[in-house]
């Protein structure tokens, strides 16, 4: 009977108790909290797979141009040459000239086409590298951080003008 008025004893059926109601509610919050992170990751990686997918159609996309550029260059150069045995009959000087001019502009168009196909390529790289970003920003970004950030580049800034 001594044990009653023990308070060490108390102690010990209160801690028991408490432990006893504080683990249910934690026991059935643990698993939906692993739960939700694992369904975040996974929609994570998932857009990963479809950036990477759109990539690679755009890369595919951007390779059967440049295919399509080289076919027409070599329909621009068949066309050209078949100028130049027609004006040979007009003399050595004359096809010369057309020559020159035809294999300038053929070349010319090829490397504009070019230079539009990667401004094109570069642009959609970009694009989709800053909605990435912007999507990894804003769900890892807390504002704390986001504000020491803009700090630091507002420190560096003067350094970078230069």
């Amino acid at each position: 009977m001594n044990i009653f008025h023990d308070p060490t004893f108390w102690v010990a059926i209160s801690l028991l108790i408490f432990v006893a109601l504080v683990y249910r509610p934690i026991a059935k919050a643990l698993p939906k909290a692993l739960d939700a992170r694992a369904d975040k990751i996974r929609a994570e990686i998932e857009e990963a797979e479809k950036l990477r997918a759109e990539a690679q159609d755009l890369l595919a996309q951007y390779q059967r141009q440049q295919r399509e550029v080289a076919a027409e260059a070599e329909t621009v150069v068949r066309r050209a040459r078949e100028e130049t045995n027609r004006m040979a009959e007009e003399g050595h000087a004359r096809l010369e000239a057309a020559l020159k001019r035809r294999e300038k502009t053929a070349l010319e168009r090829i490397r504009r086409a070019e230079e539009q196909a990667m401004a094109t390529v570069r642009a959609r790289t970009v694009d989709l590298a800053i909605a990435a970003a912007r999507t990894l920003l804003a769900e890892r970004l807390t504002a704390a951080k986001g504000d020491a950030l803009i700090d630091q580049a507002i420190k560096e800034l003067p350094a970078k003008l230069h």
